[in-house]
């Protein structure tokens, strides 16, 4: 049996404390009156209260123990013991389940509402206890993932298309104006993406059922929805969203659109492509409210960091940021764009697509079809008096040689390839077809990047490696540094999603062209500069890049032999996602090996 509480009034207890006074309540209850969130929201959001504080008052007062969410890590299947929507509505968690009963986790213990609510839903005796409201909303989302909301929102669009199919004029009302299931469903999954910090949202049709999954630093997630017709509707709204044509399905189709979703401004690139069960989607996530970083908060070493600050900063020459897909590269060239982005210089970018908007850049958006192309973009960017040029990447021999002209007649080109390592950049553009002479004139500097996942700090513990790491570390480092190294690695809490990984970083690699360089891209002779890079002083490859990380305690010593191992080893070891599909057929179709 649980015994009836009694009612706490909250600011009552605060003035006993005398933590407020009478005027403070007052304001505060002004405050929440005009609001409708909580009293003791209300008291710290105006700075009446630390949290701390109000935590300490209702836990002696309620005679009930305050728990750390982000010490506890309560196990998944016992939170889901109380459904979401209950757990959403009263802003309670299932803890810890025993013979006693359940152990539950209430951001406001003096809500009685809501306490005899969770009796009469749960059906056992419950013990109460404290919790953070900031880290309870946070496990919800770690936990529930929104999956049961999908998947209820998902029936309710089967059920409603029934045998008719879809309905073209609700899917064509506007956002926000139809509370359809279709809408929500989709407002839904971009929540979803946006709690677990996901890059890109993949919709993929099977036979009787709906895939959706997240790509969360790098790895994807799933879920998956019963119900063939909900991707049909869900696909068709999405490209009204977008302005692609409905009626076609038999074509890939890229289009972009943008949408709000928890105060965050989000533009969405979406592409598409007819697969055996219908189109599949592919939505990639670019965040307008966050700033774009600053070269200080890339994460590059302080000493590496001076030197691409200098070239960066150089009035005229080419450099260029290498990596396979995914890689970052788009993000380091947007902060040398925020930079350099100053009233005295006039930047003209070429992009496909346009990720970010920048205000002083003039930025192009490349259209192949209309004959719009990187070429002809960039001729026309050389007649408006450019002081700097970005082209979003080099894909043909003409835009390099275009390129590499401006570079050289007072013009700083900065631009992507993709190649495996800094090193491996010469050879790239050789084989492309640039011209030795014109390459060592005007390339001033290459910058390779990958990224790894880092190790979250609110589950991190020290860990062992197996004997295949430790073999790897030794032929990296010697024996003697590898044992002297140690290493920390995620248990798995609800603040990273259960893997032991939040957020992601990158590792770089420098290479400045010297004149011994610079020789050796004139005559031709791929392996003397590679020779050259690899011996200049300052010089530390991706490899070890990663070791250090992982000795810093930043990364796994297993990411970064995954993220790594590929360029050790030429093409037969390129993983699928770490080299992209262009760089790999590239590759095989010029019967060259891609070497790191």
């Amino acid at each position: 049996m649980n015994p009836r509480r009694k009612k706490v009034r909250l600011g009552d207890l605060l003035i006993e404390q005398k933590l407020i006074s009478e005027a403070q309540l007052a304001q505060a209850l002004d405050e929440q009156k005009r609001t409708g969130r909580k009293l003791g929201r209300v008291l710290t959001d105006l700075g009446i209260v630390q949290e701390q504080q109000l935590h300490d008052v209702l836990s002696q007062s309620l005679q009930i123990p305050f728990v750390d969410l982000k010490q506890l890590n309560p196990d998944p299947a016992v939170v889901r013991l109380m459904p979401e929507a209950l757990a959403r509505r009263f802003r309670a968690l299932v803890l810890q389940s025993d013979a006693r009963g359940l152990t539950v986790g209430m951001a406001d213990p003096t809500d009685l509402i809501a306490y005899d609510e969770l009796v009469a839903r749960l059906k056992q005796p419950l013990r109460i206890a404290l919790v953070r409201e900031a880290d309870l909303l946070r496990t919800m989302d770690a936990v529930y993932r929104r999956a049961d909301q999908i998947a209820s929102i998902a029936l309710e669009v089967h059920d409603e298309l029934g045998d008719s199919g879809i309905d073209i004029d609700q899917l064509s009302a506007e956002d926000g104006s139809s509370d359809a299931p279709i809408i929500r469903l989709i407002q839904t999954i971009f929540q979803d993406a946006i709690n677990t910090r996901a890059s890109d949202v993949h919709i993929e049709p099977g036979e009787h059922l709906l895939r959706l999954r997240l790509r969360v630093d790098g790895v994807l997630q799933e879920q998956t929805v019963e119900g063939r017709g909900v991707a049909s509707a869900l696909v068709t709204r999405l490209k009204l969203m977008s302005g692609l044509d409905i009626a076609e399905r038999r074509l890939p189709q890229d289009g972009r659109f943008s949408v709000k979703v928890k105060d965050r401004s989000l533009d969405v690139r979406l592409a598409t492509m007819p697969v055996q069960h219908g189109e599949s989607v592919v939505m990639r996530l670019l965040d307008q409210s966050n700033n774009l970083m600053t070269l200080d908060q890339l994460g590059m070493p302080t000493a590496m960091l001076g030197r691409f600050r200098a070239l960066v900063e150089r009035p005229a020459g080419m450099l260029l940021v290498t990596g396979p897909t995914g890689s970052g590269k788009t993000t380091t060239l947007y902060s040398v764009l925020g930079h350099l982005n100053r009233a005295d210089t006039k930047i003209l970018t070429a992009e496909d697509p346009v990720e970010y908007r920048l205000d002083r850049v003039n930025q192009v958006q490349v259209n192949a079809k209309i004959g719009l192309d990187f070429a002809r973009v960039l001729r026309s960017m050389l007649r408006q008096d450019p002081d700097v040029v970005l082209i979003g990447e080099m894909r043909d021999q003409e835009t390099v040689e275009i390129a590499l002209r401006a570079a050289i007649t007072g013009h700083m080109v900065f631009s992507t390839l993709h190649t495996l390592s800094a090193s491996a950049t010469v050879s790239r553009l050789l084989d492309m077809g640039a011209p030795g002479y014109l390459i060592a004139t005007a390339l001033h500097g290459v910058v390779a990047q990958r990224l790894l996942r880092q190790v979250c700090p609110d589950c991190a513990q020290p860990a062992e490696p197996g004997a295949h790491e430790i073999a790897w570390l030794q032929a990296q480092v010697g024996e003697a540094a590898a044992s002297s190294m140690h290493f920390r690695a995620g248990a798995g809490c609800t603040y990273c999603n259960l893997s032991g990984y939040r957020g992601r970083t990158s590792i770089y690699e420098l290479i400045e062209i010297d004149a011994a360089m610079a020789d050796a891209i004139r005559t031709g002779d791929s392996a003397a500069f590679e020779r050259a890079a690899l011996a200049q002083p300052g010089y530390t490859s991706l490899t070890r890049s990663a070791i250090d990380l992982a000795a810093a305690g930043g990364t796994t010593l297993t990411e970064a032999i995954a993220t790594t191992s590929g360029l050790d080893f030429g093409t037969a070891a390129i993983r699928p996602d770490a080299a992209s599909d262009e760089e790999v057929s590239d590759a095989l179709l010029s019967g060259r090996v891609v070497r790191g």
